[in-house]
């Protein structure tokens, strides 16, 4: 965040504080309380999914016939599963491989997404409806079906379910990035710097990548969450992440089976877990949008 600059008016003498671009969006971002939750929330599952282990060191894949079904107590904070697997540590290793693929796949589909719409605004037109057609095809088709026959094509790991995931993620983004620079390369600045002979590379990068990055960023933070909640949901339907890895989504699935033996503990860890998860990030988006949003003060 730059430093407020100080201006004196001439006519009262009074000083007044002006801020340069970034700070009035820092400034922005900050003012709202759920973008301070959602940073709060996801600093937690962090904290829970990374520090943890190295400071709760218990093997979430070792069996325990002695204790299966326990509920909370001392020895184990959040109980067992019917397996005896102790719950605490599952549910911390199993938010890595949640968030991991959740920030990859949104990264990857933000970086195709990008360059595609670009790509397609400033191409001819007979290329930019070429591959637009190819974005409305593949959008035509449901997503859900898409990601079910790629996870059954190729052996999941958490590279290929970033592979999967983005395959259908970046389609969004292509558009709305197509859109925003069609809407920018007819604005003064970018004709005079084609006047003046700037190469395509260089308008993209300095004219126009600066211009609707508020807009990327708004997008990537909503893809986050969307991810997260499609890993869950293919997890959850036992074709995410093979087992005996952790996964919140899975582990929802399997406590499942024990949701009429009164085994609480099984089902609100990690449930709770994804609902704090999306809520965070949609409010940390939201707050991103006020922030970049022209048409809000100071």
């Amino acid at each position: 965040m730059q430093n407020p600059v100080v201006v004196e008016s001439e006519v009262s003498g009074i000083q007044e504080v002006t801020y340069s671009y970034q700070g009035r969006v820092w400034r922005r971002f900050w003012r709202s309380p759920f973008t301070i939750a959602g940073i709060a929330g996801l600093l937690f599952l962090v904290l829970l999914s990374f520090v943890g282990p190295l400071l709760y060191r218990v093997n979430p894949l070792t069996p325990n016939l002695l204790h299966i079904l326990q509920p909370p107590n001392g020895q184990f904070p959040l109980g067992t599963d019917g397996l005896g697997r102790n719950e605490l540590a599952r549910v911390m290793v199993g938010g890595q491989s949640a968030l991991i693929v959740g920030f990859a796949a949104a990264l990857t589909s933000m970086v195709i997404g990008v360059l595609y719409g670009m790509v397609s605004a400033l191409a001819p037109r007979w290329l930019d409806t070429l591959l637009m057609r190819i974005v409305d095809i593949i959008l035509s088709i449901p997503s859900l079906f898409i990601l079910l026959f790629l996870d059954a094509v190729f052996q999941p790991s958490v590279v290929i379910m970033v592979f999967i995931l983005a395959s259908t993620a970046w389609l969004g983004v292509a558009r709305l990035v197509r859109g925003e620079v069609l809407s920018l390369k007819t604005r003064t600045y970018v004709e005079a710097a084609e006047a003046l002979g700037a190469s395509t590379w260089r308008i993209m990068i300095k004219y126009l990548f600066p211009n609707f990055l508020g807009t990327v960023l708004v997008a990537a933070t909503f893809g986050i969450a969307d991810s997260i909640l499609a890993i869950a949901t293919l997890s959850f339907l036992g074709l995410g992440l093979p087992p005996p890895t952790p996964n919140w989504g899975a582990d929802l699935s399997t406590a499942m089976s024990y949701m009429y033996q009164n085994s609480w503990w099984l089902i609100y860890p990690p449930g709770v877990c994804i609902l704090i998860a999306e809520l965070s990030i949609n409010f940390v988006g939201d707050g991103l949008k006020q922030a970049f949003d022209t048409r809000m003060g100071m």
